[in-house]
C-alpha cells in the first residue's frame, strides 16, 4: 500500500524550526474551520487520489497523517482546550510516537503564544521530560502536528484512576514519582521555564527496559520562560491544581491585578504528590471542586499553615483540616514524615511564606538520597521503615528509631537473621546490615510494652452501595469505589499476614535461650568454683601437726556460709533449668503458629473475588460510554451487579474472619509472650545478681584463705627451722620427710587459692555483663 504514495521529504534540525515555525503560522489563507468531535483529516492518498482528499474510514472514523507519520481518529490518547493527542506510526519504520494535533481554537490565540511550545521543546533535553521528534502539519487541512515520544503506559492519572491505587501509590512507586518529577522540574530551571499545567493527567509513563517505571513531563502548552525574580499575569493551568491566586482570577474570574511567578509551580507539584501519595485530591469542598467552586476558593485560602489538606464533609458544614496523611495512604511512616513537612511548605498561598524551588530541590534530594532499614518492632508488631543517609553513624539511625518507636536507644536490642546485632554508635550507618521489607532488622525492645499492632480504616467503610435502578455511569463510579475498597483489604492482608510472620518467627526466643544457657553456664562454673573452696578448706584442716589458730577456726566458721551459697546456687541453676524447659514448650507452639500461617489461603481468596470483580467492572466501564442497553442487556447488567455485590461481601467476609480476627488473636498471643519474655528476663537478671552476689562472697572467702595459708606456710616454715636449729636430731642428714610435704603441701594450697581467686574474678565480670539492668528511660 505505502509503495504507491508519493512525498516530497523536507528534513529539517531542531534547530531549524525556527524560522520553518514563523513561516507556518504566517502562510496566507484562513484555517479551515473543525469540528472538535469531528474533524476534516485528510492525508495523502492512494492510486489516483489527490493530495488534500479525505480518507473515510469505517464507523464513521478516518485515517489522518502527514507527510512522514500516520493515525486513526480512534487512536486519541487524549484531548484538550487547544489540540487532541493521538497514537500514531511511523509510515517507514512503524515506531510508535505521539502526535499532537491543534484544532481551530488553538490559531485563535497570538502568534507568540502559538509558537512558545514549540520555542520551549526545543530548549529541552532530559529523559523526564517527553521529546520532541520533529513539527509536520496535515496534508489537506494544513494542521499543525507535533511529533512527540510516546510513553505507552499511559499517564500518571491513568494509573491514580485505577482502582488497585484508589488510596495511593506504594511507596517504592511513588519514589520514582518524586524522583522523576522532581528531576524535571530542575530541567525547566535551570532552562528558565515555568510549565504552568502541572497535573497528573500532564506526567506520563513509559516502561523502562528493565520493567521500572519512567515518567515525563509534557505538554508544554501552557509553558514559558520566566526567571525566578519574574512575574506573569495571564492565567493557564487546570482548576484543581492552580494556585489560588489564578483560580480567584482565572475560575471564579474574579477581577484582580495580582501577578505571578515560578512558584505557581510548587502549588500545583504539591497537589500532584498529596494526589499520588493518597489517591485523591487534598482540598475537597462538599459536592466536589467542580460543583462548589467559592468553597474551593475558601479552602485553599483560609487553610492554617502547615495544613496539608481540607475536608468540607456537610453542606454548608465546618471545614475540616489535616496536618498529616490519611491513615489509609500507603507510605510508611518513615516516608511521611519527610513529605509532609515538603507538602506544608508548598502549599502555602501567600508567596512569602512558600518555599523556593533551591528549598523545594534541597529538600527533595535529601529523601532521595537516604537509604532505607526496614525495622521490625517486636514490642509493637510494627514495620517501619527508617530514612537515613549512609554518611550517617549509628546514633542517628538508633535516634529515628526511637522518633518512630519511641523506644529509648538505650532499650533497643537488634537481631538480624537470627543473631545478635551489636550496633556500635560511633560507627557509620553503613556497618547496618542490608535490609529489604521480607527481612528487616528485629527491634527488642528490654522495656515491657504492651504491642498495639497495625493501625489501620476498615475498607468496609469505604464501600458504597449500588443504586436500585440501572444508572450505567453511576454503577460505574460505584463498582470502581468498591473495587478500590477490595484492593485496599488486599494490601492490608498481606501486611498484617506479614506482620503475623514477623512475630512467629522467634528470634527473640533464641536469644532468649541464648542468655538462658549462659547464665546456666555461669551458675555451674560458680558451684565449681565453691566446691573446690570447700575442699579446699577440708584439706587445710585436715593437714598433720597444724596447730590450733584462730585462722582455722574463722576458716571453720566460713565453711557453713560456703555450703548455704553452693545450695542457693543449686537453687539458681534447677530455676534456669526449668525456664529452659518452659521456653522449649512455648517454642513449640510458637512453631505450630508459624506453621499456620503459612498455610493460610486468605490471600489467594481476596484476590479470587477481586478478579471475577475486575471482570464485571471492565464491562460496566465499557457500558458506560453507550447511550443506553436493549432490554436483554439491561437484565444482564443488573445480574452482574449483584453478583459484584455478592463477591464484595465475600471478599470483606474473608478479610475480616480470616484475617483481622487471626491478626488480632496473633496479636495477644504475641502479647502474651511477650510478657513471658521480659518475665523470664527478670527472672534471669535476678538469677544472675544472686550469683554475682554469691561469686562475690565467695571471692572474698577465697581471699581471706589465700591470706591465712600464706601466712601459715611462713609460720610453719620458721617454727620448724628454730626446732632444727636448736635440737638438730643427731642421726638425720636431711629434713624430715613429713616437714618437706607439708611445706609443698601449703604452697601448693596457696596457688590454687590465688588462681581460684582470679577464676571467680572473671566469673564475676561474666555474670555482672549478662545480668546488667538496662539503664532508667529518658523522661
Amino acid at each position: 500500500m505505502l509503495q504507491s504514495w508519493r512525498f516530497v521529504v523536507v528534513w529539517l534540525t531542531l534547530p531549524d524550526l525556527g524560522p520553518f515555525l514563523q513561516a507556518l503560522f504566517l502562510l496566507p489563507g484562513t484555517i479551515p474551520g473543525l469540528d472538535a468531535k469531528n474533524p476534516e483529516f485528510s492525508v495523502p492518498g492512494r492510486g489516483n487520489r489527490e493530495k488534500g482528499q479525505t480518507w473515510p474510514a469505517s464507523q464513521g472514523q478516518e485515517m489522518q497523517s502527514t507527510i512522514n507519520y500516520l493515525w486513526h481518529t480512534d487512536d486519541l490518547l487524549g484531548q484538550g482546550a487547544t489540540a487532541s493527542v493521538y497514537k500514531a506510526r511511523n509510515k517507514k519504520s512503524g515506531e510508535l510516537v505521539a502526535v499532537k494535533v491543534f484544532n481551530t481554537a488553538s490559531y485563535l490565540r497570538p502568534l507568540e503564544v502559538q509558537v512558545r511550545e514549540f520555542e520551549v521543546l526545543r530548549k529541552l533535553n532530559h529523559q523526564n521530560i517527553v521529546k520532541l521528534f520533529a513539527v509536520e502539519e496535515t496534508g489537506g487541512s494544513r494542521q499543525k502536528v507535533l511529533v512527540m515520544e510516546y510513553c505507552s503506559s499511559g499517564s500518571l492519572l491513568s494509573v491514580l484512576e485505577s482502582p488497585e491505587n484508589a488510596f495511593g501509590l506504594p511507596e517504592e512507586e511513588f519514589l520514582v514519582v518524586l524522583r522523576c518529577v522532581v528531576a524535571g522540574m530542575n530541567h525547566l530551571r535551570e532552562n528558565g521555564i515555568v510549565h504552568r499545567d502541572i497535573k497528573p493527567g500532564n506526567i506520563m509513563r513509559l516502561m523502562g527496559e528493565e520493567g521500572q517505571s519512567i515518567y515525563k513531563l509534557t505538554d508544554f502548552g501552557a509553558a514559558r520562560e520566566l526567571d525566578d525574580d519574574e512575574k506573569f499575569v495571564s492565567v493557564y493551568g487546570t482548576e484543581e491544581y492552580l494556585h489560588p491566586d489564578m483560580y480567584e482570577r482565572a475560575v471564579l474570574r474574579k477581577p484582580q491585578q495580582k501577578t505571578f511567578g515560578v512558584s505557581v509551580d510548587l502549588w500545583s507539584i504539591g497537589v500532584t504528590l498529596y494526589h499520588a501519595a493518597t489517591g485523591s485530591l487534598p482540598f475537597v469542598p462538599f459536592g466536589g471542586p467542580r460543583r462548589n467552586k467559592e468553597m474551593m476558593y475558601r479552602i485553599t485560602t483560609e487553610k492554617p499553615s502547615g495544613a496539608i489538606a481540607g475536608t468540607q464533609r456537610q453542606e454548608n458544614g465546618p471545614l475540616e483540616w489535616s496536618y498529616s496523611l490519611p491513615i489509609t495512604c500507603r507510605l510508611s511512616m518513615g516516608l511521611q514524615s519527610q513529605l509532609v513537612p515538603i507538602l506544608a511548605n508548598i502549599l502555602e498561598v501567600e508567596q512569602a511564606k512558600c518555599w523556593g524551588f533551591d528549598q523545594f530541590f534541597a529538600e527533595t534530594s535529601d529523601i532521595l538520597q537516604r537509604v532505607v532499614v526496614h525495622v521490625f518492632s517486636l514490642s509493637q508488631a510494627v514495620l517501619h521503615h527508617v530514612y537515613i543517609h549512609a554518611h550517617n553513624t549509628i546514633a542517628i539511625f538508633l535516634e529515628a528509631v526511637y522518633e518512630q518507636t519511641r523506644i529509648a536507644p538505650q532499650h533497643q536490642k537488634f537481631l538480624f537473621e537470627g543473631h545478635l546485632c551489636v550496633l556500635e554508635p560511633s560507627l557509620s550507618a553503613q556497618h547496618i546490615a542490608h535490609t529489604t521489607a521480607s527481612s528487616p532488622l528485629t527491634l527488642f525492645s528490654m522495656a515491657s510494652e504492651t504491642p498495639k499492632g497495625l493501625a489501620f480504616r476498615d475498607p468496609a467503610q469505604d464501600i458504597p452501595k449500588f443504586f436500585p435502578k440501572v444508572d450505567l455511569q453511576a454503577d460505574y463510579t460505584t463498582a470502581k469505589s468498591v473495587l478500590g475498597a477490595g484492593y485496599q483489604a488486599l494490601w492490608l492482608a498481606r501486611t498484617l499476614l506479614a506482620g503475623q510472620e514477623f512475630m512467629f518467627r522467634g528470634l527473640h526466643w533464641e536469644m532468649l535461650q541464648a542468655t538462658c544457657r549462659q547464665t546456666l553456664e555461669v551458675t555451674r562454673m560458680a558451684l565449681l568454683f565453691l566446691s573446690s573452696s570447700l575442699g579446699t578448706e577440708r584439706r587445710c584442716s585436715s593437714v598433720a601437726g597444724m596447730p590450733e589458730m584462730q585462722e582455722l577456726k574463722r576458716v571453720t566458721e566460713l565453711r557453713s556460709k560456703l555450703r548455704a551459697l553452693a545450695e542457693a546456687l543449686s537453687r539458681c541453676s534447677y530455676s534456669i533449668t526449668e525456664t529452659q524447659m518452659s521456653l522449649s514448650n512455648l517454642s513449640s507452639e510458637l512453631v505450630k503458629n508459624r506453621d499456620q500461617v503459612h498455610a493460610d489461603r486468605s490471600i489467594q481468596q481476596i484476590q479470587c473475588c477481586l478478579d471475577k470483580m475486575n471482570l464485571i467492572y471492565k464491562q460496566f466501564k465499557k457500558s458506560r460510554m453507550r447511550p443506553g442497553l436493549c432490554y436483554n442487556e439491561e437484565q444482564i447488567h443488573k445480574l452482574d451487579k449483584v453478583n459484584f455485590s455478592h463477591l464484595a461481601k465475600r471478599l470483606l467476609k474473608v478479610f475480616q474472619e480470616k484475617c483481622v480476627q487471626k491478626y488480632q488473636t496473633s496479636l495477644v498471643t504475641h502479647g502474651r509472650w511477650m510478657r513471658k519474655v521480659h518475665e523470664t528476663r527478670n527472672h534471669l537478671r535476678m538469677v544472675g545478681c544472686s550469683v554475682a552476689a554469691y561469686n562475690t562472697e565467695a571471692q572474698g572467702v577465697q581471699e581471706s584463705l589465700s591470706k591465712i595459708l600464706d601466712w601459715l606456710c611462713h609460720q610453719l616454715l620458721q617454727d620448724r627451722t628454730k626446732e632444727a636449729q636448736v635440737s638438730p636430731p643427731p642421726t638425720a642428714a636431711y629434713p624430715s620427710p613429713a616437714l618437706t610435704d607439708l611445706v609443698l603441701h601449703m604452697q601448693e594450697l596457696c596457688e590454687e587459692m590465688k588462681l581460684l581467686a582470679f577464676d571467680l574474678q572473671d566469673n564475676n565480670r561474666i555474670i555482672e555483663g549478662l545480668s546488667r539492668p538496662p539503664s532508667a528511660p529518658d523522661s
